[in-house]
């Protein structure tokens, strides 16, 4: 069987979704033995490394780059040109692939243009889509992949049989968090502070220019201090260009720089060390309909396999993975909720190691191979 999995992205991208969908195709081809190919458009790109040595991904399947003209830098413009020319030789380059038994994307454009030649054509979907061409997509392809429930009852809403409809969940590599080494160690090798008691937060400043709950985190941490003198905010993954902006967050919070630390973007298998070298891990999500319905971030999973007590926001996406056993769930866009959240977790020992333990046997069920294993199902392979 062979499986085309179309893809208009930059490769290698320090965004989630690189991460994903290199994973997926890893999943693929362990899982029914596939033949896989990747297939990405040409782009400028500053990460000169082999995408398989950057996302700790074997090579099972190929990776395959077709033209497109790369023309963001020219804003929505060419946003529109580079999608359009992607989709464009995506088509033609798909129509010479006679023996592909599944067409594979997350892109509508590409799949509205293959839909009127092609009829096994899959669709996984991440966001919220109404434009014309997804509307298609939904009516014409076999399959929908969903990444929540919340996702999946929006096109149900749409005419779209929820028969056709997947729900698949993201997913985590947990043997990427076999290290080796202690939190002693690590903190050691990262540069923490061994004898402070580390709130993490894994993640960007914003996405698509929304919040993501860092602002409040931040605050929060400053009512923190008075009662646990020894916290320590660590921040990991903000872009460069927000970190002047995270800055001023700290300041007017009146947080002096000794208690915090930012780290900008860094491959993922670094952020995992600073996952484990956390006492707590934060995902603290504001209630706006993305994060409340249709995310599915990688990192939820990711701290679920770091073996560190999560502490999140009570969204309903959310809930469809985390609970009262594995996390610590507050109400959402609680400052205090928040505060008094990580002085318990960082106070009461057993507790925060029950949900750890717990949330390490609850992420077995979402691995990168399962994910693969049932849409492979769903599809009828």
């Amino acid at each position: 069987m062979k499986l085309i999995y179309l893809a208009n992205i930059r490769l290698p991208t320090e965004k989630a979704h690189g991460i994903q969908i290199m994973k997926m195709c890893e999943a693929f081809a362990n899982t029914a033995g596939a033949t896989v190919e990747l297939v990405v458009p040409w782009r400028f790109n500053k990460i000169k490394e082999d995408p398989f040595v950057y996302y700790g991904v074997e090579k099972k399947f190929t990776i395959t780059k077709i033209p497109s003209l790369d023309l963001i830098m020219l804003g929505r413009i060419g946003f529109w040109i580079q999608t359009s020319s992607f989709a464009f030789f995506a088509f033609f380059y798909t129509l010479l692939s006679k023996n592909a038994q599944v067409i594979y994307s997350r892109d509508e454009l590409t799949l509205f243009l293959i839909g009127f030649f092609k009829k096994n054509i899959f669709w996984e979907t991440h966001t919220k889509k109404e434009n014309f061409f997804a509307a298609r997509v939904l009516q014409t392809a076999l399959g929908i992949i969903s990444i929540t429930q919340g996702l999946k009852d929006f096109y149900v809403t749409k005419d779209v049989n929820k028969g056709k409809i997947l729900v698949a969940p993201d997913g985590v590599d947990i043997k990427q968090f076999n290290m080796g080494e202690n939190q002693v160690e690590l903190r050691g090798r990262l540069g923490l502070p061994w004898d402070k008691k580390i709130i993490g937060y894994i993640g960007k400043y914003k996405t698509m220019g929304e919040p993501k709950g860092v602002d409040d985190l931040i605050v929060s941490f400053s009512k923190v201090l008075p009662a646990l003198p020894k916290a320590f905010l660590l921040l990991v993954g903000i872009n460069e260009n927000e970190v002047e902006e995270v800055k001023k967050v700290f300041q007017r919070a009146g947080v002096d720089e000794e208690y915090y630390k930012i780290v900008t973007h860094i491959p993922q298998k670094e952020a995992f060390m600073y996952m484990k070298a956390s006492d707590v891990l934060v995902m603290n999500y504001p209630n706006m309909p993305h994060y409340a319905l249709y995310m599915s971030p990688l990192k939820l999973f990711e701290y679920m396999a770091s073996g560190v007590p999560i502490i999140t926001s009570d969204l309903p996406s959310v809930r469809e993975i985390l609970n009262e056993s594995n996390a610590l769930v507050v109400k959402n866009e609680d400052i205090d909720g928040l505060l008094n959240g990580i002085l318990s977790l960082l106070k009461n020992k057993d507790f925060s190691a029950s949900i750890a333990e717990q949330a390490c046997k609850d992420v077995q069920r979402y691995t990168w191979d399962r994910r693969a294993a049932t849409i492979l199902s769903f599809i009828g392979i």
